[in-house]
C-alpha cells in the first residue's frame, strides 16, 4: 500500500472532525487488526501495513496505549494488544453467555408463570433487552426484544442500577430521571430507597412505571465471581400481574435468576 504522507492539513482535518475522524478510527481499528494478526509490531512495521507516515501510527498507538488497547515492550519498542481488548472482549463474551444459557432459564419462567420473560443487561445508561420468552397468557406480549429500557422505571433497571459500583450509581440516581407516567419515580431519594430495598430483597418490582397497565419484576444475575451481569424478570398486564401478587413472582423470577447464576459459573 503506498505510504500516505503526514500534513498539516490532515492533521487538521482529523482535528475538526468529519471524514478525517472517521478515517483516524478506522486506522486505530486496522492497528488492532494487525496487532491480532502479527502479534506485536513495532511503528515502522505497523506505519508500513498502514500505509502511513511513521508519526501517524506513533500518534494512533498513543491514543490506544492510553486506553490500555495497547501495550508496548519499552526495551524493544514493540506494540502488542493490550488487557483493555481483554476486558472489551470479556464483556462481549460474557453478554454472548448469558444469551446462550439463559434461553432454557427464560423460557421455563415464562412457562411458569404464562408471562413473558426478560433477560437484560446493562447497556451504557439504560438496559437493553437481550432474551425474551413468552408464556402462554402472553400471546399478545410486546416485543422487548432489543429494546433499550430507562433503569429507573424498570424492575430489570432497578436491579442492575442497584448492584453499580456507588459512585456510578450516585451519578445515574442525582441525573434528571424522565417521567413517564404518572406513577414513575423521579426523585434521587426515592429511587435510592427503592434501590436499598432490591438489595435486601434479592429482586425488584414496577407498577406501571414506564407504561400504564404495564407490571414487572426482575432478579439479578450473577457471574463466577459473584458480580451481576443482567437480570431476568417477568412483565405483564396490571390486570393479571395485580400488585399484591408481585412479590410471589419475584421469588420465582428470583429462583429463575439462581439457576442462571449458576449455569454461569455463580456458587454461592
Amino acid at each position: 500500500m503506498p505510504k500516505t504522507s503526514d500534513t498539516a492539513d490532515d492533521r487538521s482535518e482529523e482535528r475538526r472532525g468529519g471524514a478525517g475522524s472517521v478515517q483516524s478510527v478506522d486506522r486505530a481499528v486496522s492497528v488492532l487488526e494487525i496487532l491480532a494478526k502479527l502479534g506485536e509490531a513495532g511503528v515502522t512495521e505497523i506505519s508500513e501495513e498502514l500505509g502511513v507516515h511513521k508519526s501517524t501510527a506513533f500518534r494512533i498507538l498513543g491514543v490506544l496505549e492510553n486506553r490500555g488497547l495497547v501495550e508496548q515492550e519499552k526495551d524493544r519498542g514493540k506494540y502488542y494488544l493490550g488487557a483493555g481488548v481483554l476486558r472489551l472482549a470479556g464483556a462481549a463474551a460474557i453478554r454472548l453467555d448469558i444469551s446462550q444459557e439463559g434461553q432454557p432459564v427464560c423460557r421455563a419462567l415464562a412457562e411458569d408463570t404464562g408471562e413473558t420473560a426478560n433477560i437484560a443487561v446493562l447497556d451504557g445508561d439504560a438496559a437493553v433487552n437481550i432474551m425474551q420468552a413468552r408464556g402462554s397468557a402472553a400471546v399478545t406480549a410486546y416485543n422487548w426484544l432489543g429494546r433499550r429500557t430507562p433503569l429507573h422505571a424498570t424492575a430489570s433497571g432497578k436491579v442492575l442500577l442497584a448492584h453499580l459500583p456507588a459512585p456510578r450509581r450516585e451519578t445515574l440516581v442525582t441525573r434528571k430521571l424522565p417521567r413517564f407516567t404518572e406513577h414513575t419515580l423521579t426523585t434521587a431519594a426515592g429511587l435510592r430507597e427503592q434501590l436499598a430495598a432490591a438489595l435486601e430483597d434479592g429482586f425488584a418490582c414496577t407498577s406501571e412505571e414506564l407504561e400504564i397497565g404495564l407490571n414487572a419484576v426482575a432478579a439479578p444475575v450473577r457471574a463466577h465471581d459473584g458480580a451481576v451481569i443482567g437480570a431476568i424478570g417477568v412483565s405483564g398486564p396490571a390486570y393479571r400481574m395485580e400488585r399484591q401478587l408481585l412479590p410471589e413472582l419475584a421469588e420465582r423470577a428470583a429462583k429463575a435468576a439462581a439457576d442462571l447464576s449458576r449455569l454461569m459459573g455463580y456458587a454461592g
